[in-house]
C-alpha cells in the first residue's frame, strides 16, 4: 500500500460525515444501501494517501485498507464525548 488517490465527498445526512472514494470508483459502484444511508453527496475534495500521511480524525492505514478493500471509506462524525479539533475542545 504506496499510494492511493481518492476523492472526498461531504453526507448531507450529517455534520462531519465524509466518503473516501477510491479514484477508480464512482457513486455506482457504492452499495445502494450506504448510498441511502449518506444521502445527498458534495465533492469537497481529492487525495493523495500514503501510510505517512495524517489525517484528522481518522487512522490513515484504516482509510486505505477500506479503500483498497471495498473501494469507500465512510468517516462518520465525532461523537459528543469526542474532542473536536477545529473547535479547539
Amino acid at each position: 500500500m504506496s499510494i492511493i488517490n481518492c476523492k472526498i465527498y461531504r453526507c448531507a445526512k450529517q455534520d462531519g460525515m465524509y466518503l473516501y472514494i477510491h479514484e477508480d470508483k464512482n457513486r455506482d459502484d457504492l452499495p445502494e444501501q450506504l448510498i441511502k444511508m449518506v444521502k445527498e453527496l458534495t465533492h469537497t475534495m481529492d487525495l493523495e494517501l500514503s501510510p505517512e500521511r495524517k489525517l484528522a480524525r481518522e487512522d490513515i492505514n484504516v482509510v486505505m485498507r477500506n479503500l483498497k478493500e471495498k473501494g469507500y471509506h465512510l468517516q462518520m462524525p465525532p461523537g459528543p464525548l469526542s474532542p473536536n479539533i477545529c473547535r479547539g475542545d
